[in-house]
């Protein structure tokens, strides 16, 4: 997996791209009308109700404006929020927190909104040993910070990129010519290349289940749109020979049945790519 130092260095870059894009050669409208050294007072009020996330992150968005801006944080990341919280202020110059401004805030929408589903689906999981995990379908450019969400609200994180472990899915497969084939080939890369990463394979029906294990080496089965019968013959097939996860249009409704044909993990994709952001603003005060 992603290395804490290579996760903060991809939110930072994340930061330097997104106040590059949105400042560009000067904020214009603060510098035309805002005193050069005005001290201000602002706080992050919440118009929605659900889980806070990116408060740290905002620190840090924060902290890359001016340095010389101060946060106190009063309800921090994963906590519940309702209509009305004030979940941090921020002091300082006037012209550095309107620089600051629509990044904090767009990053928190979004966050909090991950954070919010997730929460949802980890309350259906509750009383299972089931886990729900993030995928790749992620906002291009922002995947560090969704994937952050995701933690806050209580899920797991799958793999970050393509580079921190294998997954062959159905394509990998067909373009190698089957299963087998597709798991030597890729075992063999691997020790050729001295890569020590964890293998993951996607199966579309009981048959592939059985390749893979026959196989060996795998860490985990994806068992890709199987419905719950085929689920749980699947869990009983593999039993403790590698991990197993469920995913493909999995949703509030279905999710508990599945964590309860006995599989570890269960992926969803709407995590990151279907949520309706938080309602949140920065109000001077």
């Amino acid at each position: 997996m992603i290395s804490p130092e290579a996760f903060k260095q991809a939110l930072l870059q994340i930061i330097d791209a997104a106040l590059a894009e949105d400042i560009g050669s000067g904020d214009y409208s603060s510098l035309a009308c805002v005193p050069m050294g005005a001290i201000g007072k602002a706080k992050l009020l919440v118009k929605d109700q659900g889980i806070i996330a990116g408060v740290e992150f905002a620190k840090m968005i924060i902290e890359r404006v001016d340095a010389g801006l101060k946060v106190e944080v009063l309800i921090p990341d994963g906590s519940s929020v309702t209509y009305g919280d004030v979940v941090f202020t921020v002091e300082g110059s006037s012209q550095s927190i309107l620089k600051a401004e629509r990044l904090v805030l767009n990053s928190m929408q979004r966050m909090s909104a991950i954070a919010t589903k997730t929460n949802q689906y980890v309350q259906l999981l509750e009383g299972t040993s089931c886990k729900i995990l993030d995928t790749r379908k992620t906002t291009p450019n922002f995947r560090a910070a969704e994937k952050w969400a995701v933690k806050i609200g209580g899920g797991e994180n799958h793999r970050f990129a393509l580079y921190d472990m294998i997954m062959l899915k159905d394509n990998h497969i067909d373009f190698c010519g089957g299963v087998s084939k597709a798991i030597a080939k890729t075992k063999a890369y691997l020790n050729d290349n001295q890569l020590d990463l964890k293998i993951i394979v996607e199966a579309r029906n009981l048959s592939e289940v059985q390749q893979i294990l026959d196989a060996g080496g795998v860490f985990r089965i994806l068992l890709d749109n199987f419905d719950y019968e085929t689920t749980r013959k699947a869990v009983q097939i593999i039993g403790n020979q590698c991990a197993t996860e469920s995913s493909g249009n999995i949703n509030e409704k279905t999710i508990r049945e599945y964590a309860l044909c006995g599989v570890n993990y269960i992926s969803s994709g709407s995590l990151t790519h279907s949520v309706y952001n938080m309602d949140l603003s920065l109000k001077a005060i």
